[in-house]
């Protein structure tokens, strides 16, 4: 079999599988990026770890703005490829990366040149962390751009039907990075221990050789890049309809974002400790929901492609099939997180009232597992009909609501628990509302109500 998966004509199981399994392994190597960064940084200390994990916000916000040109380009690929149209679907292609390379170089001089006021806004008591995260801030978001290539051409090869490819890539940058992170932060020979700088060169480098296989790899693909030049211009039309369809996406990541340094820095008001505890809990808990977002890329793909051939059949039934095997994985992360929290987070943190906090946070977000995951794959379906408005709608204002949630039940003797059971209560909600939502339109658009 060839790397592309022939999402039109193959039996919807083996093709959801064979075109899901290598995105979840991607998102799996980036969960793994992320892992070694925290677990050989956690060595340093959790001051360390405070510093790189409120640095890494911004790397996290950062992806709002490149889910723009990578949801608008994926979805309009489909689109045109299952339409037939490959002249299309490479103006679309080109459009989306020209977009992202923009976004890249603006965030990045942003970060630059504000790194004070960023890290400024969490309200750290530590100057050495302070510094520390200034620093690891303008090196990781001063060269975004290698992440926001790799991100947009993940998606546009995911479009094709081609998720194989970068699995291979992602993997080579992680064994790079294994080997990077420990020279770099802790020294060998003629290389000197550069600390959280090291981790975030470590980082970086590796991001930028997956973009260089990028380009190798993406020279063999004919439909969407060749003849491919990043200089030539595309209609108005195809940044219109792509920025149509990757603006509500992109602003439900940039609110979602906002709304986790918000409480961030909620969090801080218990300590920097408190910080480090959230940091290291949410890169165990991505576990689950990178391979989420994987569930949506795929979902994504399978139905813009079936949507754009106007195949409604396989489209609900794809649907379905996405949904039951994400609950599968959804109910062994819940296992994981709730009966293994204190294992998984000793691994990177051992000081002893960071780790009972760490496990507090694993068990509270273990229960939101299933309905996260839900969510994502609810999300990527309705993406993949070109319709991304309802559901930023429900996670934006489901989300926002933690905030007040967050303030509510930290009032009472939950304390900082409290804000992690806000994170939870918000899961469960969007991932109900979300999958019934997705329901009720297939339903009309069967009965001929909408189009």
């Amino acid at each position: 079999m060839g790397k592309q998966v022939d999402l039109l004509n193959e039996p919807i199981l083996p093709a959801l599988a064979r075109l899901a399994v290598p995105i979840m392994a991607t998102s799996l190597v980036q969960m793994a990026y992320n892992l070694t960064d925290m677990a050989w940084i956690g060595r340093l200390g959790s001051g360390a770890v405070t510093a790189v994990g409120t640095a890494g916000m911004y790397s996290w916000f950062s992806q709002g703005i490149a889910i723009l040109a990578k949801t608008g380009g994926q979805v309009k690929v489909a689109h045109a490829l299952g339409a037939g149209d490959e002249e299309a679907a490479a103006r679309y292609a080109r459009g989306a990366i020209q977009m992202g390379v923009v976004f890249a170089l603006a965030f990045g001089a942003v970060c630059l040149v504000l790194a004070g006021p960023l890290i400024g806004f969490f309200g750290l008591a530590s100057r050495e962390i302070v510094e520390s995260a200034m620093i690891y801030l303008r090196i990781a978001c001063g060269c975004i751009l290698f992440s926001y290539i790799n991100m947009i051409l993940t998606g546009l090869l995911t479009a094709t039907g081609d998720s194989r490819t970068p699995f291979k890539v992602n993997v080579a940058g992680l064994v790079l990075n294994v080997i990077l992170d420990p020279l770099l932060i802790f020294g060998a020979g003629p290389v000197p221990a550069m600390g959280t700088v090291g981790a975030a060169v470590a980082t970086v480098a590796a991001q930028a050789a997956v973009t260089v296989l990028f380009i190798l790899a993406i020279r063999r693909e004919s439909r969407l890049f060749k003849g491919f030049s990043l200089f030539t211009p595309v209609p108005p039309y195809c940044r219109q309809e792509m920025v149509r369809i990757g603006m509500p996406a992109a602003v439900q990541n940039l609110i979602y974002a906002g709304i986790s340094m918000i409480l961030t820095r909620l969090v801080a008001g218990y300590g920097d400790k408190a910080v480090a505890v959230q940091r290291v809990g949410s890169q165990i808990e991505s576990v689950s929901w990178m391979v989420g977002d994987g569930f949506a890329a795929a979902i994504n793909s399978f139905i813009g492609q079936n949507f754009g051939a106007k195949q409604m059949d396989r489209v609900k039934r794809g649907f379905s099939t996405a949904i039951a095997m994400t609950a599968l994985w959804g109910l062994c992360t819940t296992s994981l997180l709730i009966f293994m929290a204190g294992p998984l987070f000793s691994v990177f943190i051992t000081e002893p009232a960071v780790l009972a906090g760490g496990v507090d946070y694993l068990r509270i977000l273990g229960f939101s597992q299933l309905f996260m995951l839900v969510e994502q794959t609810s999300v990527g379906a309705f993406a993949g009909l070109g319709r991304t408005g309802f559901p930023s709608a429900v996670s934006v204002t489901l989300t926002s609501a933690r905030i007040p949630m967050a303030v509510l039940f930290s009032a009472t003797a939950l304390g900082l628990n409290g804000i992690w059971w806000a994170l939870t209560v918000s899961s469960i909600l969007k991932g109900c509302v979300l999958y019934a939502g997705f329901l009720f339109v297939l339903k009309r658009m069967a009965r001929g109500g909408e189009k």
